[in-house]
């Protein structure tokens, strides 16, 4: 379990919800920093 809003964190709440890459860059959301990783959390959530 990783620490909440952390990196891993946002990466196991995207994958949760079918994201495993990054949408544009095409890379495993991993090799991202964190600030990209909870953004693009962050637009996913302000969508719903």
């Amino acid at each position: 379990m990783a620490y909440k809003y952390s990196k891993g964190w946002y990466v196991m709440q995207l994958k949760n919800r079918g994201i495993r890459y990054h949408p544009v860059g095409r890379k495993k959301l991993e090799l991202y920093k964190t600030w990209v990783v909870r953004n693009l959390y962050n637009e996913l959530n302000s969508k719903e």
